[in-house]
């Protein structure tokens, strides 16, 4: 899927899932938002919610001068209906802020499938001043345990399908790696293991409507549902390994001139 199709289908996903990752999580033992939240309180400045979705963020981060940004009419509509705010419509790669005037950029689940990666990156580099923090929750493909592993075999089986076709692969366990060559000084970069209740059949709708999945016919949704239903029995947990990075901008960027080495001695 090139990056044109790829921008129509995530419109038209959260069109029509407009806050599903919010829902999704709420199904979780402890709020993965809560743990991105964690490292951000106490910003100074202001506080971009990169890709906010619904803004989940906002709850946790009540006294930061925060403002969510999404290209989705329809996510702003959840979160201004939830009444947080304020928020602006625009895209992840064309920020509507001045260079270097934000404080700190919070990026949950976004950064794996927001395109082009490399010119979001370099604005999320623009907008923030200089020692200002990226702090980023991506999905995680290690941290699974044996039965772990059994049920996303279980779930993608369901699906049929052998993964999701995220754009950005590389920004989940590799995201420390990216940052780092777009200039960025990683801080921490952690994995924690959520779960979250697949209880109910509901839980596994829910589970299936939350996944990037291009191609997904209605008909074969539906099946995955019935078939995620009866695997859903009261008390199934589904492991959901996240990683939370977090990076700063350097002050003083590295110079790329050469050392001034002394002369050799003859």
């Amino acid at each position: 899927m090139d990056e044109l199709d790829w921008r129509r289908f995530v419109a038209a996903y959260h069109q029509a899932h407009p806050g599903i990752t919010e829902q999704l999580f709420l199904l979780a033992d402890t709020s993965p938002y809560a743990w991105l939240a964690e490292v951000l309180h106490g910003t100074s400045g202001t506080l971009l919610d990169l890709a906010c979705g619904s803004a989940p963020t906002r709850d946790e981060l009540t006294d930061a001068d925060w403002v969510g940004i999404d290209s989705s009419a329809a996510e702003l509509a959840v979160a201004a209906r939830r009444g947080r705010g304020p928020l602006v419509r625009a895209g992840a790669d064309r920020l509507p802020a001045a260079t270097g005037s934000v404080g700190a950029v919070c990026a949950a689940m976004c950064l794996p499938v927001v395109t082009p990666l490399p010119r979001v990156l370099r604005e999320v580099r623009r907008v923030l001043r200089p020692g200002g923090t990226l702090a980023a929750l991506v999905p995680s493909r290690s941290g699974l345990s044996a039965s772990g592993l059994v049920g996303w075999l279980r779930v993608m089986a369901a699906l049929r399908a052998v993964r999701q076709p995220w754009p950005n692969p590389r920004a989940r366990d590799g995201l420390a790696a990216l940052l780092g060559t777009a200039g960025f000084r990683v801080r921490h970069n952690e994995r924690r293991v959520f779960t979250l209740a697949i209880d109910s059949a509901d839980a596994a709708a829910l589970l299936v409507d939350a996944l990037y999945l291009p191609g997904m016919t209605h008909h074969r949704a539906q099946a995955a549902k019935r078939s995620l239903a009866r695997w859903a029995v009261p008390g199934r947990r589904l492991e959901l390994p996240l990683r939370r990075v977090v990076a700063d901008l350097p002050a003083h960027p590295p110079s790329t001139e050469p050392m001034n080495r002394p002369p050799a001695q003859g």
